[in-house]
């Protein structure tokens, strides 16, 4: 049982001690239980991505393809039997009659086979580089997603702060009003604006549910329902624009794309040695019976032949595969340069918005807040004093809720353009390099 004197309280019996260890285990497990972190949701999201992996197999396979590509093709047995009598089918009757094995060998023209295994090997590094890209991508997008699920639940808990507030001014309004100081538009305007706030909090509560189930599909439902950390995670600041501009050439995409260009070039050099004969190796052992003439058996027949292709008429075949393949290159490098263009403006976009958001929540912190925040309170004690009208202070209350908000708003969106800026940095941003829980 649980005895208290004026030394403590304590626990007599093992009964008493499981039962109440029984009601705290439940408690000090879920205190215990950890908010979901951003680092955490990084790692859920690379393990449940199943795109990169799919593309590193085809990678594995493009590897394994290109080995083959080198190789010879399977070489031919021959068999058969030549100048056999229709009439009899004896082998003994006519020296002529053989049974024939023999084997063939292809050689492609030119260089094909080294080329071929080459333009394999790059679709095979393009494939895991592409694997590359689709991680940066999970790691942007689940960054934004996880940052835009904590300022919903940040700036709902900052509208029930301020409902409170809200509520003291109501009931300041009714005292008044019951005193005989204010009119009754006084009580119905805070009456509508309180509603107004907690329709504020419905749609922010719907904007929070509409985020964490975009961010399930990324790291699963259970994980993306967890608690967050009261304080904004922090990103590593990007590189400056002159570095992200350098080696933009170096994202994985760019690279992709690069190397595509590159495996289209190889297309052309084979359909070059397409002009080049391929030829064939035959060789053939022929088996007789019988005898000659004078008793003696008859001699087998060993014969060998070389098979070339005469590639005499270009004009519709090898010419016209090698244009195809010329224009192709073009089009790959135009969807390389399109590809370049598309990471310029989103680097350009986002270096300005990385500039300005600074500016902008340095203006809120070190003025737009706390003069608000004075405005706020200076307004409340002019109203109770008689001094000034309802709508003043209401006015002054709704525009601190709102400069407080704002400011959030800020923090967040910077935090998720540094995300959309690493994503264009020449090397990727592990996660265990996110500072977790530092406060702005």
């Amino acid at each position: 049982m649980l005895h208290c004197d004026q030394n403590g309280c304590h626990i007599s019996g093992r009964p008493g001690l499981l039962a109440l260890l029984a009601v705290l285990l439940p408690l000090l497990s879920s205190a215990a239980a950890a908010d979901l972190t951003l680092q955490m949701a990084e790692q859920l999201a690379l393990q449940e991505d199943l795109t990169a992996p799919r593309f590193e197999a085809l990678a594995d396979a493009r590897q394994q393809q290109a080995v083959a590509d080198a190789q010879l093709p399977d070489p031919k047995l021959k068999l058969g039997a030549i100048n056999l009598p229709a009439g009899s089918f004896d082998r003994d009757q006519e020296p002529m009659t053989q049974m024939q094995v023999g084997v063939q060998q292809v050689f492609p023209p030119g260089q094909t086979l080294e080329l071929t295994s080459e333009r394999t090997e790059l679709m095979a590094q393009a494939q895991q580089l592409r694997a590359a890209a689709l991680r940066r991508g999970v790691l942007r997008e689940v960054r934004e997603r996880y940052l835009e699920v904590w300022y919903q639940v940040q700036a709902g808990q900052t509208i029930d702060a301020s409902r409170g507030l809200f509520d003291q001014l109501a009931d300041v309004t009714r005292s008044h009003y019951a005193a005989g100081r204010n009119n009754q538009q006084d009580v119905l305007r805070a009456n509508v604006e309180l509603a107004l706030l907690e329709d504020h909090r419905t749609r922010i509560r719907t904007d929070e549910e509409k985020m964490r189930a975009e961010l399930a599909r990324l790291i699963g439902a259970s994980a993306a329902n967890s608690s967050l950390p009261a304080t904004l995670p922090r990103l590593p600041p990007p590189p400056p624009h002159e570095i992200l501009l350098a080696k933009l050439d170096q994202h994985p995409l760019l690279r992709v794309d690069s190397i595509g260009v590159e495996a289209e070039q190889r297309s052309v050099d084979i359909a070059r040695q397409r002009y080049k004969p391929g030829w064939m190796l035959d060789v053939t052992y022929g088996d007789r019976t019988g005898e000659n003439i004078d008793g003696s058996d008859r001699d087998d027949f060993v014969s060998a032949m070389v098979i070339l292709d005469l590639p005499l008429f270009t004009a519709k075949r090898q010419d016209r595969v090698l244009a195809t393949r010329q224009q192709e290159v073009e089009a790959a490098r135009m969807q390389r340069d399109d590809q370049y263009r598309d990471l310029l403006q989103q680097l350009n976009i986002n270096t300005a918005e990385w500039a300005r958001l600074n500016e902008r929540l340095e203006l809120y912190r070190d003025s737009i807040v706390p003069q608000s925040a004075q405005n706020a309170r200076a307004a409340v004690a002019a109203y109770q004093s008689g001094v000034t009208d309802f709508s003043g202070v209401m006015r002054t209350r709704l525009t601190e809720l709102d400069v407080r908000l704002q400011a959030l708003r800020l923090r967040v969106d910077r935090n998720r353009t540094a995300a959309r800026l690493l994503y264009l940095a020449p090397e990727p941003v592990a996660a265990s390099a996110i500072s977790e829980g530092v406060s702005e």
